[in-house]
């Protein structure tokens, strides 16, 4: 077993979490009962929340398969080009919108998944 493939996966499952339950609580919910936002921007950002919650928990199965089984490095690689993409997005926000990391800390999270999907992927 690819221990860093699995503590990516692992990583990942729990960002997964802290995006459904405390991020639906502190984001979506006020986000869908914002009176003065129109339906369509409101529906689709909610619509697009969903989207990123099934790509972190796919991305934690991609990391769990690439753990498990030999062949699955490509996989393991494609989770981390991801994360990575996502984590110098996460970065980058808070920096060029004025915002601090104490208000938008999802790049860091980001972070640690992405340093050990690069040693997994380097066994």
């Amino acid at each position: 077993m690819n221990v860093y493939f699995a503590s990516a996966g692992g990583l990942a499952a729990i960002v997964c979490l802290i995006h459904t339950f405390l991020g639906g609580r502190a984001i979506a919910e006020p986000l869908l009962n914002a009176p003065g936002l129109h339906p369509v921007p409101k529906l689709t950002t909610y619509y697009c929340w969903h989207i990123v919650t099934i790509t972190l928990a796919v991305i934690a199965g991609m990391f769990g398969y690439a753990a498990l089984y030999t062949g699955g490095t490509d996989l393991g690689w494609v989770a981390t080009i991801l994360t990575f993409g996502y984590c110098v997005l996460g970065l980058a926000v808070p920096v060029f919108k004025n915002q601090t990391f104490k208000d938008m800390p999802q790049g860091w999270l980001f972070l640690p998944i992405v340093i050990l999907g690069v040693l997994g992927g380097s066994l």
